[in-house]
């Protein structure tokens, strides 16, 4: 701007000297102060080469970037993972009080007479070098169990899915915080300027909702948030031109909106002002990068055999090749959204048609980056937000029985990105009801995600209203049994 111009004499005379030394040491006392926070920021460029990220890290790490399929709704541990023949035998006998102990249930179940032990309908068997057992469902699974970690001793706090979702992603079952892809994001930045850091990708239908904010960015700077890409129609919203705008006449205009954005930014200091300038170029530079990340055609015969997924066609198997795609890409943090997996009742027909959706693209996924040399660095997640219980929910028939939620233990899987793969970590009584051995809480499970990225849990915090926040709250452990 210069000095000459209208607009600087009129900001001369609304700009005193003791307003502008305010706002000059208010800037250098943030930039100090973001410096003490984050001494990353001012990482030279041969540290941060070396390390491969934007930021050095506080340690080596294994994995780059992660990809989370998450299973919306909490698949049943008991008929997928945990093996428990004893409860087959006990099916239609009373759940023993012994075992229930205190712990509350839903309103769902406990207006129940009874709560009724079933098994699992389905086999059982070990596979890999180290005997994993997984159930008939997962036979793709089953191909590349060496190459995963199943944790059978997570548990979690809530009750009901909106807070359990919601404390996965964040470590708090308040909404507000940021998520895990967000913290993520803002701890190692991005590698690609044309695509965003973390990408949401959703599929499925029918049970639990999923709420914007499961992938927003809570506190952090909204530059943080998931951006959802669509399987369908415009791959992101409102990135492309409107009719009328081409190319050119949208660049001219986003130049004009930048330098106001800028103007008042110097004037007013707010780092949000900053993040907005940044979504606008962002979603300019995507015009470009997004249609041909989203384009699978041009992906092999074979690769699009080996995942189920059909080019055109909204579906898990397109996303867990897109995940691919976006992994490739540099993109830090993919999380995939699975619905449907809420079994109250029908569980049997329910999960076969969920297995039959998710089995062959999930182990495809691994069977991909493995071949590209691409599953060491890439931590590969997958399970929901708790448990179902080992007491039916309604009435039991010879095909059909249902499941209430269980968050006092469930499992899921890790995989790639120093991950030890062929193990299992924890253990379960012969209800599939109480923990027996190496518990695995929410907060353990984010330390180890930040762990094999190379970030100290206790270190990555962000100051909100007066006080320092991190992921893990003020508690968890990286479970270093898990790691290779």
């Amino acid at each position: 701007m210069s000095p000459q111009s209208p607009f600087f004499g009129e900001l001369a005379k609304v700009m005193t000297r003791r307003h502008f030394f305010s706002r000059a040491s208010l800037g250098l006392g943030t930039l100090a102060l973001g410096s003490l926070l984050n001494e990353r920021i001012f990482a030279s460029a041969q540290q941060a080469k070396a390390y491969g990220a934007v930021n050095p890290l506080h340690f080596v790490s294994r994995a780059k970037r992660v990809i989370y399929l998450f299973m919306s709704g909490a698949p049943s541990h008991i008929d997928l993972f945990d093996y428990k023949p004893k409860l087959a035998q006990l099916t239609g006998t009373e759940l023993p009080a012994s075992v229930r102990g205190n712990q509350r249930i839903t309103g769902m179940t406990s207006g129940q007479a009874q709560l009724l032990c079933v098994g699992s309908p389905f086999k059982f068997a070990k596979h890999g070098r180290n005997g994993t057992e997984l159930s008939e469902l997962l036979p793709h699974l089953a191909r590349v169990v060496d190459e995963i970690a199943v944790i059978r001793s997570m548990f979690t706090e809530p009750i009901n899915h909106d807070p359990a979702v919601t404390f996965i992603g964040t470590g708090n079952q308040q909404p507000g915080r940021p998520t895990v892809g967000a913290w993520v994001s803002y701890g190692l930045g991005s590698e690609n300027r044309n695509l965003p850091s973390f990408v949401v990708l959703l599929s499925g239908a029918g049970g639990q909702p999923l709420q914007a904010r499961y992938w927003g960015s809570g506190f952090l700077p909204s530059t943080h948030q998931g951006v959802q890409f669509r399987g369908s129609g415009d791959p992101v919203l409102f990135v492309s031109n409107p009719k009328g705008l081409n190319h050119q006449t949208r660049r001219e205009l986003l130049d004009g909106i930048r330098q106001l954005n800028e103007i008042q930014l110097q004037t007013v200091g707010d780092p949000e002002i900053a993040t907005r300038i940044e979504a606008y170029e962002m979603a300019f530079r995507m015009q470009t990068s997004v249609p041909e990340l989203m384009d699978i055609s041009k992906e092999p015969k074979e690769i699009l055999d080996l995942y189920g997924a059909e080019p055109g066609k909204a579906s898990f198997a397109n996303n867990c090749l897109l995940a691919r795609r976006l992994a490739e890409r540099d993109v830090r943090f993919i999380q995939l959204f699975h619905r449907d997996w809420d079994h109250h009742s029908d569980l049997p027909n329910a999960i076969r048609r969920q297995t039959k959706l998710t089995d062959q693209a999930s182990a495809a996924l691994i069977t991909d980056l493995k071949n590209r040399g691409m599953l060491d660095d890439t931590l590969v997640i997958w399970g929901g937000e708790f448990g179902r219980t080992s007491y039916s929910q309604g009435e039991i028939s010879k095909t059909s029985f249902g499941r209430d939620h269980h968050p006092r233990c469930y499992s899921v899987w890790m995989a790639g990105g120093g991950i030890k793969g062929g193990i299992t970590i924890g253990k379960t009584d012969d209800f599939g009801y109480n923990i027996a051995e190496e518990p695995v809480h929410v907060h353990d499970f984010h330390a180890t995600i930040l762990h094999c990225l190379g970030i100290e849990h206790e270190k990555l915090t962000y100051k909100f209203q007066g006080r320092d926040f991190r992921l893990t709250d003020i508690a968890g452990h990286v479970v270093q049994k898990l790691l290779a």
